[in-house]
């Protein structure tokens, strides 16, 4: 039973098919399109893959964008299948107040990051930090139970914010640096510090509610930029959207679930 997994984001689109829907499956293929580009992967990237038996998306883009994909996924006899979070799944509890509206992307990174460390270690708090277009900070207690967390702007969205709201500030990127001493580095230094001190504040939070310090997952495609400047200890991982879709496919169609 082969599996393909889609992570659609506001800007790329990844995929990756494994030999079966769990965790330990073999990579068969894997790749990454920019959005503008979806209309092109059933003639490029998916031409000779193998016809998938399971598909599990992930996407934040919206409707139009899931249309393209599954137009794209016409070339085989699959069905899509994109996630929707919901009350518990895969052995985490949504402590959200409308678990519906949790995105898609931020409860997949959670599920990907708590089995990540119960394969592991024993169950404890986390903290996940998704660094992207926007950045989430999830915190989930020991017993798998979302708590709550954080969304904030990306490195992008604030340097446009400021440039669009502060006559005269059209600089380019600089450095993260302690004493910012121009303007490049003063913009650049602030939007890091500001994502490093949520993740900071929310770890203090999960240490207050639980009694014991978090252990803390980063992802997304910026997140190796934060990691000079974390104070806190973290791990970066790379594909924690595909951890946790396997997790989910393993538990949807492995076990002949439903979510």
């Amino acid at each position: 039973m082969s599996f393909l997994a889609i992570d659609v984001g506001n800007t790329r689109l990844k995929w990756a098919l494994h030999a079966a829907p769990h965790s330990h499956a073999p990579v068969l293929a894997q790749g990454v399109e920019f959005l503008e580009n979806i209309d092109r992967l059933a003639e490029g990237g998916w031409a000779r893959l193998p016809s998938p038996t399971r598909m599990l998306g992930c996407a934040v883009a919206g409707d139009a964008v899931r249309r393209r994909v599954e137009a794209q996924m016409e070339l085989w006899d699959v069905s899509a299948n994109w996630v929707v979070a919901s009350s518990s799944e895969a052995g985490l509890t949504n402590g959200y107040d409308y678990p519906a509206r949790l995105g898609a992307d931020r409860w997949v990174a959670m599920i990907g990051a708590w089995h990540r460390n119960l394969s592991q270690r024993a169950a404890q708090p986390l903290v996940v930090v998704m660094v992207g277009t926007a950045v989430t900070v999830d915190a989930i207690d020991a017993s798998g139970r979302f708590l709550g967390g954080l969304i904030l702007p990306g490195h992008g969205i604030m340097l446009r914010a400021l440039e669009s709201g502060t006559a005269g500030l059209h600089v380019p990127t600089g450095n993260v640096c302690e004493f910012p001493t121009n303007t490049s580095d003063a913009l650049t230094s602030g939007g890091t510090y500001a994502i490093a001190g949520a993740v900071e504040r929310m770890v203090q939070h999960v240490r207050q509610r639980c009694g014991v310090a978090p252990r803390c997952f980063m992802t997304g495609g910026a997140g190796w930029k934060m990691a000079p400047t974390m104070s806190v200890p973290f791990e970066l991982v790379d594909n924690l959207l595909f951890d946790g879709l396997l997790e989910m496919a393993a538990h949807r169609f492995s076990n002949k679930t439903t979510p």
